[in-house]
């Protein structure tokens, strides 16, 4: 019996079926809460949303480009639940004046609502209530909205503007589970002030972060971390608890210290109790962790450190696969509004793709969805589809044709 690969059309585009993804009860709610839509009668919070995904997903560059797209769809507007395609100057002037937390109260509504559906298990049996991950990246900008980070340009040059997005993610999922847009010349430690990590849960992340008082704290109150330490960092060896020699290139730990470290709190210096860790790895790199959990092997120390990469990968999704080099508003608002509306189209596409279980890229995904955007398709057989044939379904709601015969 042959295999039936055929996509078959559906009554709605496949953005519209992205966009049943966020609940509209859910969505209405949080407009009365944060009061969105006080301002304005033509261009509601939801309007603008939709304005938003469609030019992030079709990654158009600029307001322009995604008004006369949305206008373009005129015939196909009613299942993205909005009346009409925003002019340009309507749609710049939320973009500037509506707040950019509403989107952020809807980022995280939606990663509430599909936490556990994206949750697997790739922990491998270690025993921690929650592994996170932490990590920061830069979006230089071509103005200086937002003070940029790094020496100033040679020739008199000026710093370019530029934003961090701090990001803390759950190691079983793929998605952000708290994120911090700041000024790029913000450092990477204050974020770890703004966290509050449940107790018994395992933090990772870079020696960026190594700030010695928030790692006391976090003892105290039996909270766990990884991260590599600093080259030029001060300590005192109290115990060498092993050291060998690897031959021959072997990977494996070599060394294992129980070290001391100074900080101080209230003006009065204190002292910290951790363990260092001497990894090397296959192409003979030597690594040295740092960690005030003493119950975990050290081998698991440098596994644990291993799955920071998760983050990197995040990172990569979202500047590869969305329009980050082209901001649709000039002010620091508008910026941090696109910035939400990034993520949120990410996790749309991070669902999408769990949903579908299929084993294609996530950026094979973001190219489908984003070419058949307005297509009348069921995106989850374009997903699993290996051939590319077509069937018009019975019921599809269609467009007539321009030249009958």
């Amino acid at each position: 019996m042959r295999k039936d690969t055929e996509i078959k059309f559906v009554g709605q585009p496949i953005f519209g079926q992205l966009l049943k993804l966020i609940d509209k009860g859910t969505f209405a709610e949080l407009v009365r809460e944060k009061k969105s839509d006080y301002y304005y009668k033509a261009f509601g919070s939801w309007d603008q949303l939709v304005t938003l995904l469609f030019g992030i997903l079709s990654r158009c560059d600029s307001m322009a480009e995604t008004c006369e797209g949305l206008r373009a769809m005129s015939g196909k507007l009613n299942h993205l639940m909005i009346k009409k395609a925003p002019a340009k100057s309507t749609a710049g002037d939320g973009l500037r004046n509506r707040d950019s937390s509403f989107f952020e109260a809807l980022y995280y509504k939606l990663v509430d609502r599909y936490k556990s559906f994206l949750s697997d298990s790739r922990t491998y049996g270690l025993t921690f209530k929650e592994l996170l991950i932490i990590d920061s990246t830069t979006i230089r900008l071509f103005s200086d909205i937002l003070k940029g980070v790094g020496r100033n340009p040679k020739n008199d040059g000026k710093k370019k503007g530029g934003l961090k997005v701090h990001m803390l993610i759950d190691a079983v999922q793929s998605i952000a589970k708290f994120v911090r847009i700041t000024e790029a010349k913000v450092h990477d430690k204050n974020f770890l002030k703004e966290i509050q990590p449940p107790p018994y849960s395992m933090l990772v992340f870079d020696k960026a972060y190594n700030y010695y008082l928030q790692f006391a704290k976090w003892t105290e109150n039996k909270i766990y971390f990884v991260t590599r330490q600093k080259t030029n960092a001060l300590c005192r060896i109290i115990e060498t608890v092993m050291e060998k020699e690897l031959q021959n290139w072997s990977v494996g730990v070599n060394k294992e210290e129980i070290i001391e470290v100074s900080y101080k709190e209230n003006k009065e210096e204190k002292q910290l109790k951790l363990r260092r860790i001497y990894y090397c790895d296959e192409k003979n790199r030597q690594y040295v962790f740092i960690t005030n959990n003493f119950e975990i092997t050290a081998e698991e120390v440098a596994f644990i450190y291993k799955k920071r990469w998760q983050i990197e990968l995040l990172f990569k999704k979202m500047k590869q696969n969305f329009q980050l080099h082209y901001f649709y508003g000039e002010n620091e608002n508008a910026i941090r509004t696109q910035v939400w509306c990034t993520l949120i189209a990410q996790l749309l596409l991070t669902v999408i793709q769990k949903m579908a279980n299929v084993k294609k890229a996530f950026s094979t995904v973001a190219t489908l969805v984003r070419i058949h955007l307005i297509s009348l398709l069921d995106v989850y057989e374009l997903l699993k589809n290996v051939k590319r044939t077509y069937e018009i379904h019975k019921n599809a709601n269609l467009q007539p044709n321009l030249f009958p015969s």
